[in-house]
């Protein structure tokens, strides 16, 4: 097929989907992989269930500060100016690791017990942050293998909060109002019902969930976890829900996991 450009109707950009130029999921799964392997003995993860410091512990998984935060919660926003244009403000906020037991295994080698475990950690930290004082925007991410910026072997994931809100994220509610008041309808809504139709871009559903690979895809294996109901909040997910947000996520990631030979993301 021709290289062609595809529309995000949430962005507003155009997404060249160069098929000429993909690599073929053989051609990742062949990749050397950097992987450095550091002993459990020196695993500076390992064993830290018995701090007093942790901001959260459950069976298998533990929340502590990070101890190089890019965001710390000491004093005021201070905004300043320098020269005429040039503008800056206190990085004030909380930067904090989440870390599972296993000294090895990926999320998607987790079972669901423990990947559902994982979730609940991020919503019991996500509801405590939102509470705080300068918490405008909470983001949870996880960088898996050296490539993707991991410096820890030891799996793990990190919540850091800003005063501030991003950009694409504010794009994207901006875009999606404008959908609303114009057709009356929720974009994510709409797409979703497109896709169950469709079934090209379905990688797997539960009653709750749905993993596709969007449209316009921005990166190679782009995948998105959509809630089937209109559920704008994650403060608000159910003990229910819970579960069939790990069951996509352990699912989506395994598939990465095994048609890729364990690609760093």
């Amino acid at each position: 097929f021709p290289s062609e450009l595809r529309f995000d109707l949430i962005s507003k950009d155009w997404v060249v989907i160069a098929t000429g130029r993909a690599r073929r999921p053989e051609t990742f799964k062949k990749e050397k992989r950097v992987k450095e392997e550091i002993p459990k003995e020196k695993c500076p993860f390992c064993n830290l269930w018995t701090l007093r410091k942790a901001t959260l512990i459950l069976s298998n998984t533990i929340v502590i500060p990070n101890k190089y935060p890019a965001f710390t919660p000491y004093g005021e926003l201070e905004e300043r100016i320098e020269g005429k244009f040039y503008k800056t403000i206190n990085a004030v906020g909380f930067h904090e690791v989440v870390i599972t037991r296993d000294h090895r295994k990926s999320v998607a080698q987790l079972s669901l017990e423990k990947v559902r475990e994982v979730i609940e950690a991020y919503h019991q930290r996500y509801l405590e942050l939102k509470k705080e004082k300068f918490v405008n925007y909470i983001s949870i991410f996880h960088n898996h293998g050296k490539e993707a910026g991991a410096s820890v072997a030891h799996p793990h994931s990190q919540i850091i909060t800003t005063p501030l809100i991003d950009t694409d994220l504010k794009r994207a509610l901006v875009n999606s109002r404008r959908y609303f008041l114009k057709m009356g309808k929720c974009i994510y809504c709409e797409m979703n019902n497109w896709e169950r139709k469709v079934k090209k871009r379905i990688v797997f559903e539960n009653t709750e969930f749905l993993v596709i690979c969007p449209f316009a895809s921005k990166v190679a294996f782009e995948i998105i976890i959509s809630p089937k109901k209109h559920l704008a909040y994650f403060e608000d997910i159910t003990d229910s829900e819970k579960w069939h947000l790990a069951e996509c996520l352990k699912v989506a990631l395994y598939k990465l996991y095994k048609a890729l030979g364990d690609p760093a993301y």
